[in-house]
């Protein structure tokens, strides 16, 4: 999991839950049946394509990362997006994903596979290629088959394992009638087998917990991939990956890959300079690398945009140096204008080389297989009751939302159907039809079930009682869109504005013999009971003598402003329907361990991987809080707290046919029992924008496709390739 540039899918987080009780809601019937709703995926990939006659031989590609990973161990807590990475690049896996993010088998490592036997026990038979081997020369067969079971079986505690779904169901792995043969043989049936094995680690990593746990972190001594491991360099942040030179297949076009680690603020500065060929990045450098393509921007160009932005920002660095330098030799005015010009100047040079670089580079588009969710937490407080959830849910035009996002680049704005796949995999269907769409009154009839009416006394606190006294302000932007915008270290949402008692308002608002709902707000930002909220919105809300208010969490750092946009206008809408927000920025590194794992938090914006094998990887998404050993209870990864025993069974189900079409049935039906209870609801896909090097070929905006190695490489001189397709 992970909001706009960090990742969170590596953590794993037991919370304590307080069960709420929930609405009944009536059977609903999965959406449609048939394959065909799938569809294809609303952007295709762009990776310049070119066939491997096309592309050099040799060369070094260099490739931005977010970090040099803390281990290779996919399989354990800490491993991230570079982990996967490099797995890719330099492990067996039985099978990748292909554009439409489908598994298919990877045929230099597997012959063939399949279901062999499924009475008494289900029996799947691995023919693996004969010519492939471990970088050690031994072959790759079912005694690697096997110490990965065992290590991910679950059933040795002194493996620190992350995850073990589907291993958890294997009763034996075996040598089958030769050694390209492995036999598993499962407990209990299990559809998604295709997900095991994929990487794929030597036995010696996975043969004992000393290995597992330690061995595999720093570095990988025995690999089967296209690259091998070269060097990881922690010092400057880099990784190596060289071509393997037991490799059977097709060979690496490129001599090496170097993953360096460059944070997302500093990557269009990397492209700039020339250390990176390939990165992803934000849309603001996405903008300005395609202005410098175009030549659209910069002191001679006329025109503002992102490029423009940045050479003002740059200028305005320069001339605070300037004015701060001039200010320690204590200069007099013309030798302080002087100091100035020269620092501006070679700001403004500065920045031109860096266009010049970058004319080199293009922005390669497509979806992100990943959506971004609002998530609302129903542990306690006004989202424990189901029908405010909706209420929410109702309030939002989610396809505004993520034209707010993707229009702008130019990618499809299609607002996400399900919570378990996206378009183009065998599981998708838009379920959201069992919640409904967009409706202000069928929102407002909702919360007025709940109990929540407009105009409803406020009871005060007293001083000295919890939530009572000053609140300081911070980055106060109190507005007639219902919000209030607080710092990570202000209190809790609820006090009033700095240097006011709630009588002090309470007395000014009795001069004019009007009634206030308030609820801690900037001083002005709501309205005497009756007057007419402007832009459409309803009267604030109350029920028992509390004011609805909710606290949305957003991060606070450079590459999620499209969050705080889509923060902003769900706000708005939310104020349209009387539901109040307390907008509660926080720094990128607390954002999801101390805010949305934790449970600190009433709306929040995080986003899901989309999986090929939804049955396992989504069920401890969705699924009911369980009791823990030490009496709290156990969430997995469920952070907005909403789970029904009908969808608990419903993924069991799923995972326990054989039967593709009956499987795919189950998880659509689940789909829509989770729109109904309303604890998350996808928006849109997330935006995949990647600046690579003009000649660089059959690399950028993957889409759902496991990069294939091999083929990727610098066009020969003199060598064309046809443009990209577009991304819609």
């Amino acid at each position: 999991m992970s909001y706009d540039g960090v990742s969170t899918r590596a953590v794993m987080r037991s919370v304590a839950f307080l069960t709420a009780g929930a609405l009944a809601v009536p059977l609903l019937a999965a959406c449609g049946g048939g394959e065909d709703e799938a569809g294809k995926p609303l952007a295709v990939q762009q990776i310049s394509p070119a066939a491997r006659d096309l592309v050099a031989d040799g060369g070094s590609l260099r490739w931005a990362v977010d970090d040099v990973p803390d281990t290779f161990n996919t399989f354990q807590a800490d491993a991230d997006a570079a982990t996967t990475r490099v797995a890719q690049a330099v492990l067996p896996a039985m099978y990748r994903l292909d554009a439409n993010g489908r598994p298919e088998r990877d045929a230099d490592y597997l012959e063939s596979a399949k279901v062999v036997e499924t009475e008494p026990q289900q029996v799947v038979l691995y023919r693996l290629n004969q010519q492939a081997v471990w970088s050690d020369g031994r072959e790759i067969g079912a005694a690697d088959f096997a110490a990965q079971w065992r290590a991910l079986s679950g059933k040795d505690s002194a493996y620190w394992t992350a995850r073990n779904a589907g291993y958890d169901r294997i009763e034996k792995v075996e040598r089958g009638a030769n050694d390209l043969e492995v036999r598993v043989t499962f407990s209990r049936p299990y559809a998604d087998w295709q997900s095991l094995f994929s990487p794929l680690y030597p036995k010696d990593v996975m043969g004992t917990p000393d290995a597992f746990n330690e061995g595999a972190r720093r570095k990988l001594r025995t690999t089967a991939g296209v690259f091998t491991l070269a060097e990881v360099d922690r010092k400057n942040d880099r990784i190596r990956l060289t071509r393997n030179a037991r490799w059977w297949g097709r060979p690496a076009k490129l001599s090496e890959i170097v993953l360096t680690a460059v944070p997302r603020a500093k990557r269009a500065a990397a492209l700039a300079a020339g250390t990176v060929d390939l990165a992803d990045i934000d849309p603001a450098d996405a903008a300005r690398v395609t202005e410098a393509a175009k030549g659209t921007a910069g002191p001679r160009a006329g025109r503002p945009g992102p490029a423009a932005n940045s050479l003002k920002a740059a200028l305005a660095k320069a001339s605070t140096a300037a004015r701060e330098e001039s200010d320690e030799y204590e200069e007099d005015g013309a030798d302080r204008r002087a100091r100035a010009a020269k620092k501006l100047r070679k700001a403004v040079a500065t920045w031109e080389k860096q266009q010049q670089t970058l004319k080199g580079f293009e922005v390669r588009k497509s979806l992100e297989p990943a959506y971004t969710q609002l998530a609302m937490n129903g542990e306690s407080g006004p989202l424990a009751d189901e029908r405010v959830r909706r209420a929410v849910a109702r309030a939002l035009d989610r396809t505004a939302l993520a034209g707010a996002v993707l229009t702008p680049l130019g990618l499809p704005a299609d607002p996400v159907g399900s919570h378990l796949a996206l378009a183009g995999q065998d599981a998708y269907a838009d379920g959201s039809g069992a919640l409904g769409g967009q409706d202000t009154a069928e929102s407002q009839a909702l919360l007025a079930d709940a109990g929540w009416v407009a105009g409803g006394p406020v009871v005060e606190k007293k001083p000295g009682e919890k939530g009572a006294g000053p609140q300081r302000e911070s980055e106060s932007e109190g507005g007639d869109d219902g919000t209030y915008i607080v710092g990570d270290d202000d209190k809790a949402p609820g006090a009033a504005p700095a240097g006011k008692t709630p009588s002090d308002d309470a007395s000014a608002h009795a001069q004019d013999g009007k009634q206030y709902a308030r609820q801690g707000g900037a001083p002005g930002a709501y309205a005497p009971k009756g007057t007419p909220a402007p832009g459409g919105a309803a009267g604030p809300l109350a029920k028992d003598g509390k004011a609805l208010s909710l606290r949305f969490v957003v991060p606070s750092g450079p590459g999620s402003e499209s969050l705080r946009v889509v923060a902003d206008r769900v706000t708005r809408m939310l104020a349209k329907v009387g539901i109040r927000t307390d907008v509660t920025k926080v720094p990128d590194e607390s954002y999801f361990k101390d805010h949305v794992a934790s449970g600190q938090y009433d709306l929040a914006l995080y986003s899901w991987p989309a999986s090929a094998f939804p049955a396992t990887d989504a069920r401890p998404i969705y699924s009911k809080p369980v009791p823990a050993a030490d009496g709290s209870l156990s969430v997995e990864q469920n952070y907005t707290r909403v789970g029904t025993d009908q969808v608990d069974q419903l993924f069991d189900q799923a995972l326990s046919t054989l039967d593709a079409d009956e499987s795919r049935a189950l998880l659509r039906k689940a789909d829509s029992r989770i729109w109904a209870a309303a604890g998350s609801i996808p928006l849109y896909q997330r935006p995949q924008l990647t600046a690579a090097v003009k000649n660089l070929v059959n690399a950028g905006a993957f889409g759902f496709q496991t990069p294939v190695f091999e083929d990727m490489g610098f066009l020969k001189k003199g060598a064309r390739v046809s443009p990209s397709p577009t991304a819609e």
